[in-house]
């Protein structure tokens, strides 16, 4: 659900990037008032979780596409609404950057469908209130399972939106949502049965790590440091050799737009637009997780099944680790900022 640079107008562009930078600097009021320094080093594991997780499409079934979990409701169970909305942001942000994935100039759509609508809107409405703080497993996996579902549609619906307003890819509306939502409610239901399954797993270990959780239970039954070794592990792993078992099959926007139109979608002559697109080629050193110099032939020819992968591999690792940084980066920052706050406010009393 990246959307690309091609879809979006200047004006539709600013308002966006406006909104989610809204969003973005609300969060990090709130958790600046009520800083959890248990959180922090979740943080960067998590976006290097969530990063890795993305890079493996999987196909759905009778459809010719594929689609891959967003991880936004994963990231607000374990961390917060607050700072999952951050730590999804980076993980857009290094994507668009380094890898190419999502224009510049949609970055700020692409954080509002992928963080916002997710993190601060469904996350609170639904699975809070499904949840309601019952550790029981048909909660969490009805809870994980509808918001998954309702946060994907909303975003897919989003994206057709703000296509339609930026009016320059001339994509038929009706058409287009037609395509959207039923592909995304397929991605949507995989992604919140991929969700429940980790969460259950984390239940099971570290009950207290999930927010909703945290003050009904005091006993550790696995170490801290040990589930933050595993959790990189498992992105290692995923981000290195699982991302050559992921589909080659275009994703659920791709697949979307080539149902509705023949015309290969290209970045408009408009100077904002060119400027944002060599501004991302020189940025991207593994544009569409390859090597410069063979990604057009990698896309070209492969089977995206089991095929070993050295662009994906590096690619994979590289932002594995950019993400954490970022993201761990974030919470340090804000640890500190949290910390003089509590000092000015105690020395004014």
């Amino acid at each position: 659900m990246h959307m690309a640079d091609a879809l979006i107008s200047p004006g539709v562009s600013g308002l966006m990037w406006a909104a989610s930078a809204g969003a973005l600097g609300y969060s990090v009021r709130k958790i600046n008032q009520f800083m959890d320094d248990s959180k922090i080093p979740l943080m960067g594991v998590m976006g290097a979780f969530i990063f890795a997780a993305q890079m493996i499409n999987f196909t759905i079934p009778g459809t010719g596409s594929s689609g891959h979990i967003c991880g936004s409701l994963l990231l607000a169970v374990i961390l917060g609404p607050y700072a999952a909305l951050l730590v999804i942001a980076s993980v857009l942000v290094v994507q668009a950057l380094i890898f190419a994935d999502g224009g510049l100039l949609a970055l700020g759509c692409n954080i509002f469908n992928i963080g916002v609508i997710p993190c601060l809107l469904a996350y609170p409405l639904i699975y809070r209130t499904i949840v309601c703080r019952h550790i029981t497993g048909i909660r969490l996996w009805s809870g994980s399972v509808i918001t998954a579902i309702i946060s994907l549609q909303l975003g897919a619906f989003a994206v057709v939106l703000e296509t339609l307003f930026s009016g320059i890819s001339e994509l038929p509306f009706t058409g287009f949502v037609l395509l959207m939502q039923p592909i995304h409610l397929a991605i949507g239901l995989v992604e919140g049965l991929l969700t429940a399954s980790v969460l259950i797993l984390i239940k099971n270990a570290r009950p207290e790590i999930l927010t909703e959780y945290k003050d009904n239970v005091t006993k550790q039954r696995f170490p801290i440091k040990g589930f933050i070794i595993t959790i990189i592990l498992t992105a290692l792993i995923i981000g290195g050799i699982g991302s050559w078992f992921a589909s080659a099959r275009p994703d659920g926007l791709e697949w979307s737009i080539a149902g509705v139109t023949d015309n290969e979608l290209s970045v408009p002559a408009e100077p904002l637009h060119q400027t944002a697109a060599k501004l991302q080629q020189a940025s991207s050193i593994l544009p569409g997780y390859g090597f410069k110099t063979t990604a057009e032939a990698n896309n070209e020819t492969r089977s995206g099944w089991g095929e070993v992968n050295s662009g994906s591999t590096v690619s994979g690792l590289v932002g594995i680790a950019l993400t954490l940084l970022l993201a761990a980066g974030l919470g340090i920052i804000l640890k500190q900022r949290f910390k003089q706050r509590r000092t000015v406010t105690a020395k004014g009393r």
